[in-house]
């Protein structure tokens, strides 16, 4: 094995070192006391929720690998950890809004959402300084969209907070189509029902927690734990039901149930705090399914090979496609109700609200996919030692592993 392949030792250390201290720098400047800023009593339950989720949640839901176990819940923590400190300093200096560092800290672990969804598109393919490189840089460029979205089109903060779904994962998908393919006899990629049920397990972790996360910055946060938890339940029973209609036997697939149920939390995330009616929540919640399990067939069959997109655990059709969904129900919702509440008269105050929504979406997918390709290739350089491709989807390369769990 080239020179460049062996060790981690001089570069990953050196760069946490260099990471935190800056960090311990700026903080020391930056931040103002804790006891001078501190929300209101009620935000620990909701912030404690959002970051289960997002930690042990999503940490077991990317376990699909069957010898990438360690590193898909190890390097979920350590990006999380160093992610949050490098999100509450990009919020002070884009948006200057440490006014409340409680409130800076809940959109951290919110934005690290992303970074996590984008994380999954290339698991098993980056080594940790790739994947620490692209947790910050991401970062950058989603406070950047957010900021674009903000200033110029004037989109709430929590809803331009709440494209993360949509931006992590073309992110993501653009910084795996970089990567070189995997060879065509490695079967390291490929899942156990042991991985299987843990990942399972981290599914419905992320599926409990789901209501704070829609909720932690929205005004009306009982309409909004309410509306995302029947497009959650419609969305799990609906992905049941398709699971068994579309297999050939009849039997449940596990990649369905891992990916369909979260459907619904991503669709209505944009709209769950106006939604007036549950049973348009609901209808989101099963449109969100139908998406994601149809997706995943013609997304992996046909779309996938002749794009050569290379998503290791299926963020396009679990988070994307129901981003995209929810986006365009966020537009049609706002015609439906502004074009009632004026009588269709002010055509023109109605168009400029269209031009608005659109424009954020379109203008952060089109971020995320630009940026996403431009870090791909940064992560591609020699400087960063690139992980040959015969050592995709394996901890031994960078965990202490017995020889026993590598047999199982």
């Amino acid at each position: 094995m080239p020179p460049r392949y062996l060790s981690f030792r001089c570069s990953v250390p050196w760069l946490l070192l260099l990471l935190q201290t800056l960090f311990l720098i700026r903080s020391f400047f930056g931040f103002p006391a804790v006891g001078d800023v501190y929300s209101p009593s009620n935000f620990y339950p909701e912030f404690q929720d959002v970051n289960h989720m997002v930690i042990f949640g999503f940490g077991f839901f990317l376990l699909v690998l069957r010898r990438y176990g360690f590193s898909s819940t190890g390097f979920n923590f350590l990006l999380i950890v160093l992610g949050v400190q490098c999100s509450v300093l990009v919020e002070d200096c884009l948006f200057f809004s440490l006014s409340f560092l409680s409130c800076s800290l809940a959109k951290a672990v919110v934005s690290m959402t992303a970074v996590v969804i984008s994380t999954g598109a290339v698991l098993g393919k980056a080594n940790p300084v790739q994947l620490i490189v692209m947790t910050l840089v991401e970062l950058i460029f989603f406070y950047v969209s957010r900021c674009i979205n903000r200033t110029f089109l004037q989109v709430p903060e929590h809803l331009a907070l709440m494209h993360v779904h949509l931006f992590g994962a073309y992110f993501g998908l653009a910084v795996s189509s970089c990567f070189p393919e995997p060879p065509p006899g490695l079967d390291k990629n490929r899942s156990t029902p042991k991985s299987e049920l843990f990942s399972l397990l981290g599914t419905v972790f992320v599926w409990v927690f789901w209501p704070s996360f829609n909720s932690i910055l929205a005004d009306s946060k009982k309409k909004a734990v309410l509306n995302t938890y029947l497009a959650l339940a419609v969305s799990a029973v609906a992905a049941f039901m398709l699971s068994a209609l579309t297999s050939k036997d009849g039997k449940f697939r596990m990649a369905h149930i891992h990916s369909a149920v979260l459907a619904g939390g991503v669709t209505v995330s944009y709209t769950a705090p106006s939604i007036q009616h549950p049973w348009i929540a609901m209808i989101l919640g099963l449109l969100g399914t139908v998406i994601t399990i149809l997706g995943s067939h013609c997304l992996q069959r046909c779309f996938n090979p002749a794009l050569k997109l290379q998503d290791t655990s299926g963020v396009h059709f679990t988070f994307g496609l129901p981003a995209v969904l929810g986006a365009v129900a966020a537009v049609v919702l706002c015609v439906v109700e502004k074009g009632i509440a004026k009588q269709w008269n002010d055509l023109s105050s109605l168009g400029y609200l269209i031009f608005v929504d659109v424009g954020a979406f379109c203008q952060t997918i089109c971020t995320a996919l630009v940026t996403g390709l431009i870090t791909g290739l940064i992560l591609n350089i020699k400087l960063l030692k690139a992980v040959h491709v015969s050592k995709y989807f394996d901890d031994q390369f960078y965990w202490e592993v017995s020889f026993k769990m590598i047999s199982d």
